[in-house]
């Protein structure tokens, strides 16, 4: 079997992803795979002997196999976590807030930006507040104090209209993967970090990682500025991990483990049905406040990238999840 690495072979450092996984699942399974766009990768075709199905990159949605209604309600983290509670799937809470008057006619009352500080402080004055609808852990950052929650609210209403405001919770952080009822895999969690070269601090080589986010659409990693720590010189090879989120976009990684329990695995089934997806990526909290029993879903992702998969030479797992799209469209 080839690697799906030969087929990244030439592509520009802009290529999505899941192209190359359709490109090299296409040659596999025997599948005509044409690019649309000038070989950028953008648009695609994938085509069998009678029927054709065209893919986009960016916000379009690589599983087809997901209907419209149920990924447009994932992709809601307030939707996606009543839905789950109304299933008895224990989902992390908080509430939403808009930051700009536009369709306020349209919404009840008690969900404006004047009406965050108030829950903010039912919190303790700390919370993880991350976008309604973000992705890839954009704007997804832990909050301290008033005056933080202001200068990040005024930061994130450049590019989203509203935001969703947690409890922070201390757990071990972990992604379960599902095509229909079949747990593909699982993985867990680790937070970005930056490692030492024994000359710069801490806070030069955070500079220096926040500037690869910019380019690729992100936020920056947000630390206190005072937090005499980062101007420390870390040791060469010594790595300093950046607390919050945990995407791989944003620096993060994941490593494939087994399950950490019978009952993680459970609830994500149930966290899947509940929405109506059948691929979905669950991320779960587990032994929360250190109870080994407790879990709650932080969120379902729809539309989910597989990267670690091919970093972790599972070519295998990348052509399951193509031949159960191509199965479900009728291309197989």
């Amino acid at each position: 079997m080839r690697s799906p690495a030969e087929f990244r072979t030439g592509k520009p450092g802009f290529y999505p992803d899941q192209s190359v996984y359709a490109e090299f699942a296409c040659a596999e399974f025997g599948l005509a795979f044409r690019d649309l766009d000038g070989g950028s990768g953008l648009l695609f075709s994938v085509a069998s002997r009678g029927r054709l199905l065209h893919f986009g990159a960016g916000r379009c949605s690589w599983y087809p196999q997901n209907n419209a209604t149920a990924s447009t309600l994932a992709s809601d983290k307030h939707f996606a976590s009543r839905i789950l509670r109304e299933a008895g799937v224990p989902a992390l809470g908080g509430e939403y807030f808009f930051l700009n008057e536009r369709y306020r006619a349209h919404r009840p009352a008690g969900h404006e930006r004047s009406d965050a500080d108030a829950y903010f402080r039912t919190l303790g004055g700390s919370a993880f507040v991350k976008p309604l609808t973000g992705s890839r852990g954009d704007f997804a950052q832990a909050i301290h104090g008033d005056a933080a929650l202001i200068r990040y609210l005024d930061a994130v209403t450049k590019y989203y209209d509203a935001v969703l405001i947690q409890p922070i919770v201390e757990a071990i952080e972990y992604r379960v993967f599902l095509l229909d009822d079949d747990a593909l895999y699982c993985a867990r969690k680790y937070p970005p970090s930056v490692t030492g070269d024994g000359v710069h601090t801490v806070r030069e080589l955070l500079a220096t990682h926040n500037d690869a986010l910019r380019v690729r659409g992100l936020s920056p990693a947000s630390l206190p500025n005072q937090d005499p720590s980062l101007d420390a010189v870390p040791a060469r090879g010594e790595r300093c991990e950046i607390p919050g989120r945990m995407n791989l976009s944003a620096g993060g990684t994941m490593v494939l483990t087994p399950a950490p329990s019978e009952k993680s695995i459970t609830l994500a089934r149930q966290a899947a049905r509940a929405i109506g997806l059948r691929v979905a990526a669950i991320d779960m909290f587990v032994d929360v406040g250190g109870n080994p029993e407790a879990i709650e879903i932080i969120e379902i992702n729809s539309n989910p990238a597989i990267r670690l998969l091919e970093e972790s030479n599972r070519g295998d797992l990348i052509l399951k999840i193509w031949h159960h799209t191509f199965s479900a469209m009728g291309l197989l």
